[in-house]
């Protein structure tokens, strides 16, 4: 059953009481026709004596008034009951098949009775990898309106295969976000994230997702529209954009002089990075994620990998324009942990300092840090990075907030858990929205 037929079905002048009352009078009515004719039949017939016996316990004779009339009600009524249940269902089983979204019926009629009910925020997050990943399995619970703008200049694995073939923009960060965004990620989301690992095949190492949106790519004809069907396929809550159409390719400057060409041979045991470009230079970001953008209440950036994975976003033409004319509230998630190779020895400050760098300043408003100091011992030697957690002191960079608060994960304090941090997020927003509300922050200043 297609949408259209739904809508008639469940068209805003049904009234549902209404009707059902209607029935239980036509009901009512029918059988108090039925019972006259019973009776007069029972008085005027003369039945033979062979079978009076049992039209006398057919019509409850041998049982006194009113017990009689008791039976026959109760008996009528639970027949009804079971019937209009059973009926109920039958009725109702297509029109949820015909609503894809998981609901359930009493908010599919709610909807088409008196309207869909309005998102409370425009929530757009930029990144890419699992730490956008996660944030998107919290922020789809909530009651928001989801936008994911992510990078694709990933070119390690099954991606940079499919990038070296096909001469398309990386579709693994999209796939990770699809995934996360999915109605159930239960069966799909293993589908999507499947690699073939048969060595020798030329299929070793591929992501089913990756080769998914590879077909339907070459189907379509376009990359952007490839997308907009596997989000389909997997009933996302929200939209997955990318922030450019365009092939491009991630480079570092690092400070012995030298330059590294690639995401992935970015985050290996190089010097230090002094800066990050994108080769061509500033391409054209993908118009839907500008509209986005510019019409988001809350724009988060991050968590993830911060030269890899959040600041490419910035350095699409137009998008970090498109942040600085938004009204909306501005809020990076500084990762928990330091990531080897790219950011080791950064405290929360070096990261929010380098996000204020690429923005431009005074457009960032607030950094959630985490507080919990259980990332500390979570963390072994072998793995050469170190937690980051708030410690209570400022730092140079005038005009951010900082919001420090629980936002790990119990099981993995190296990890942010999807819950808390929206929740945080949507607590400001809030915050923000209503500023009749003072903000219990940590503000930073630009005197140490």
């Amino acid at each position: 059953m297609n949408s259209r037929t739904l809508r008639m079905w469940l068209r805003p002048g049904m009234m549902i009481k209404r009707w059902i009352a209607l029935f239980m009078l036509a009901t009512i009515v029918t059988s108090l026709g039925l019972a006259m004719a019973l009776a007069w039949i029972y008085e005027n017939y003369d039945f033979p004596y062979t079978i009076q016996p049992y039209v006398e316990w057919l019509t409850l004779q041998p049982i006194p008034h009113p017990w009689r009339e008791f039976i026959i009600i109760v008996t009528g009524l639970a027949f009804l009951g079971f019937t209009i249940w059973r009926l109920s269902r039958s009725l109702i089983a297509p029109l949820l098949a015909g609503d894809t979204s998981g609901r359930a019926f009493s908010e599919i009629v709610n909807d088409h009775r008196f309207g869909p009910t309005k998102a409370e925020f425009n929530v757009v997050a930029l990144g890419g990898g699992t730490g956008l990943s996660a944030l998107l399995r919290g922020l789809k619970l909530q009651n928001v309106n989801l936008t994911a703008i992510v990078t694709v200049a990933d070119d390690g694995g099954s991606t940079g295969r499919i990038r070296n073939v096909f001469n398309m923009p990386a579709p693994g960060d999209i796939r990770n976000c699809l995934v996360a965004l999915a109605d159930n990620e239960s069966l799909m989301g293993r589908l999507f994230h499947y690699r073939f690992d048969k060595e020798g095949s030329e299929l070793s190492g591929h992501a089913f997702g990756n080769l998914f949106i590879t077909a339907l790519t070459q189907v379509t004809g376009s990359f952007e529209q490839g997308v907009i069907e596997s989000a389909k396929v997997l009933n996302v809550r929200g939209r997955v954009l990318p922030s450019t159409l365009e092939n491009i390719t991630l480079c570092a400057d690092l400070v012995d002089g030298s330059r590294v060409r690639g995401e992935s041979a970015i985050a290996h045991d190089n010097p230090a990075i002094s800066r990050i470009y994108l080769d061509p230079d500033a391409p054209d970001a993908y118009r839907p994620a500008l509209a986005a953008i510019l019409n988001a209440d809350l724009i988060v950036l991050g968590p993830g990998s911060l030269y890899t994975s959040v600041l490419p976003n910035l350095l699409v033409g137009g998008i970090r324009e498109a942040i600085l004319w938004s009204r909306g509230t501005t809020a990076y998630v500084c990762n928990v942990a330091t990531q080897h190779g790219e950011t080791d020895d950064f405290g929360y400050e070096d990261h929010i300092a380098e996000v204020v760098e690429y923005l431009g300043d005074r457009k960032l408003d607030f950094a959630i840090v985490n507080s919990n100091a259980a990332s500390d011992s979570a963390i072994r030697p072998e793995w050469q990075v170190s937690a980051v957690h708030y410690d209570g002191k400022a730092f140079v960079a005038d005009g951010v907030k900082i919001v420090a608060g629980d936002v790990v994960n119990d099981r993995n304090p190296l990890r942010h858990d999807p819950v808390k941090l929206a929740e945080v997020l949507i607590g400001l927003a809030r915050e923000r929205k209503d500023e009749t509300t003072p903000l219990e922050v940590a503000t930073t200043s630009s005197a140490t």
